[in-house]
């Protein structure tokens, strides 16, 4: 087995930093995901206080999950397929909708060794980050290389990433 890409004390200090910028900045935030299982809200609450920011985290690693908790459309899952822009798009303001929290990060991935495709290797996975306050949403799509725990370490800390480039805006 390889060495994590990214380790335990990283995605601590990522949650951190985030945890301090919500707090800062009074807002609350919902995880949405997929291939991760719940790990970013694990990283976020790792960290003492975070009851303070964290509202609240969706696993929908089913298709039927994502419809039925955060109202993905079929016809969305159908055309796209679950690791497509459109569904993270529909994850991250789905959780904003039924949470009622401030900012949501959404995920969804293939993390191997199988499932994937020509057009959707292994490691490709799709993040969105939408803030409410501001109508804005981030999308972006990376390609990890690695075995399924190195895809899911990094797609956890790209995902903390990008909620902090949504946090700057909003903290001096």
């Amino acid at each position: 087995m390889s060495t994590p890409a990214v380790t335990d004390r990283e995605l601590y200090a990522l949650a951190e930093q985030g945890g301090r910028a919500l707090r800062t900045a009074g807002l609350r935030i919902v995880t949405a995901e997929s291939c991760t299982a719940g790990w970013i809200a694990k990283a976020l609450t790792d960290v003492p206080g975070s009851s303070r920011w964290v509202e609240c985290g969706y696993v929908t690693y089913s298709d039927a999950a994502k419809r039925r908790d955060l109202g993905v459309a079929a016809a969305t899952l159908a055309t796209h397929g679950a690791v497509s822009e459109a569904v993270v798009r529909e994850m991250a303001e789905g959780a904003l909708r039924v949470s009622g929290a401030d900012l949501a990060v959404a995920v969804s991935g293939i993390a191997g060794p199988d499932g994937g495709s020509p057009g959707k290797p292994v490691g490709t996975v799709w993040f969105a980050v939408a803030a409410r306050a501001r109508h804005e949403l981030l999308c972006s799509v990376q390609h990890f290389a690695g075995d399924r725990d190195s895809v899911r370490r990094s797609t956890v800390a790209h995902a903390l990433q990008q909620v902090l480039e949504v946090l700057g805006g909003f903290v001096p």
